[in-house]
């Protein structure tokens, strides 16, 4: 496993883009935090959780904190990162109430300082994920965690393993696995929810009419397989799984 030095070394340099790469990897980000910000607003909607206060651990440039600010949910938005590049993007956000370093273990606040805490694709990029997932319990009285559900035949494939280790995947879950580390933390499931890459991620980079119809395809048969035969769906390639999590007491 990575030290922590090597971690952040490693995310310091996936926000050194400059120009245009910077332009089209914050537009990536900002796409994915639409999803982010579904699953979390969902889940909370059914659990009946109106946050005054909200903790996003690992909150990258800070684009999902944004997004639920732009919904108008989640009260004070709070981020942590481990990387001083992610920090200084995440904070010239003026929708962001603070955003701090922190050492990738430990939370800077309190405990209970927070109703609502999010880890969202966090948990496969850290040694120690059920860790994480029990000190953001500490810190926040609800936690929403979200992972790419991995361990299928898509993602075994030798262009699929090299993929997840270039944007530092150290977990490949699947659902059984992210309901353990929910356990292992000392938290229980209380809701849940998955799906499939929407259709809007997989067109971001077609570039040609070819690659366009090539990832209507692919969406159409995925969603559409995975409406039909979920369990099927998951052992043939990758979903997204977030679950809203509270203490087992």
């Amino acid at each position: 496993m990575p030290t922590h030095e090597q971690l952040v070394g490693f995310y310091d340099d996936s926000y050194a883009h400059e120009g245009e790469a910077a332009q089209l990897y914050a537009r990536w980000r900002a796409l994915g935090a639409i999803g982010k910000a579904d699953h979390v607003v969902e889940l909370c909607h059914r659990a009946g959780v109106r946050p005054r206060s909200t903790l996003d651990v690992g909150c990258g440039d800070g684009a999902l904190l944004s997004e639920l600010r732009a919904r108008g949910f989640g009260g004070e938005l709070h981020g942590v990162e481990i990387t001083e590049a992610a920090v200084r993007i995440a904070s010239a956000r003026g929708e962001i109430d603070t955003v701090a370093l922190y050492d990738g273990e430990r939370l800077p606040m309190g405990s209970g300082a927070c109703d609502l805490g999010i880890v969202s694709h966090v948990l496969e990029h850290v040694p120690n994920p059920s860790q994480l997932l029990a000190e953001t319990a500490r810190v926040c009285g609800v936690v929403v965690m979200e992972v790419p559900l991995e361990d299928n035949l898509s993602a075994r494939r030798a262009s699929k393993r090299e993929h997840a280790h270039e944007v530092g995947h150290l977990q490949r879950l699947s659902r059984v696995g992210a309901r353990a580390i929910v356990a292992q933390a000392g938290l229980r499931v209380v809701g849940e929810l998955e799906d499939p890459l929407p259709l809007r991620v997989q067109r971001f980079f077609a570039s040609t009419p070819a690659g366009e119809t090539a990832a209507i395809g692919k969406w159409g048969l995925r969603n559409g397989l995975h409406e039909l035969a979920p369990t099927l769906a998951k052992r043939l390639f990758t979903v997204h799984y977030a679950c809203l999590c509270l203490p087992r007491a």
